[in-house]
């Protein structure tokens, strides 16, 4: 939670930054719109990235960890079946038809 406060705070100095940039009389909005990315926007969004990633590292461990789950609970489904197609449904054709000569 203490992250979002700085970044609001970092998004507000740049926005002030911008705004005398574009009042200034020497400044101009064009570089006022650079200044707030250039000093706001990026590093904010490469901050924010980089402090996600052990959150989204977990998130992928814990996919595959149900993914490998799920795969055991199938496996073991199957293997407790002594039915020919191991899912507990009966083949459509046991036995293949055969054809007349023409």
């Amino acid at each position: 939670m203490f992250i979002h406060l700085i970044v609001i705070g970092w998004l507000y100095v740049t926005v002030m930054m911008a705004v005398a940039e574009a009042t200034n009389t020497t400044g101009t909005v064009l570089g006022a719109i650079f200044t707030f990315l250039l000093y706001g926007l990026a590093p904010v969004a490469l901050v924010i990235y980089l402090m996600a990633t052990p959150a989204r590292r977990r998130a992928i461990k814990e996919r595959e960890a149900q993914a490998q789950e799920a795969a055991r609970r199938a496996a073991a489904e199957a293997a407790g079946s002594d039915l020919p197609d191991q899912r507990g449904e009966t083949p459509a054709d046991a036995v293949a038809p055969v054809r007349k000569e023409p």
